[in-house]
């Protein structure tokens, strides 16, 4: 049997969470897991840039191999 959660399930399991952690230690682990989605988007975006992946890169190369043939 499928396992389904509705919103009072959700609701239980926010409370608990909140009597746990505390409303300002979550909003503190809510902010570096911002900072780290952000500092890997970051990263990512540098990578391709380093490589030469970007978009306008890639295509304009691919015009110019298709114009060689």
């Amino acid at each position: 049997m499928p396992f389904r959660m509705g919103p009072i399930e959700l609701f239980v399991i926010l409370a608990i969470v909140l009597v746990l952690f505390g409303v300002g230690r979550i909003g503190r682990i809510g902010g570096e897991l911002g900072k780290g989605i952000r500092a890997f988007r970051l990263g990512i975006k540098d990578e391709e840039k380093d490589n030469g992946l970007d978009g306008d890169s890639t295509q304009a190369s691919a015009n110019s191999e298709n114009s060689e043939l």
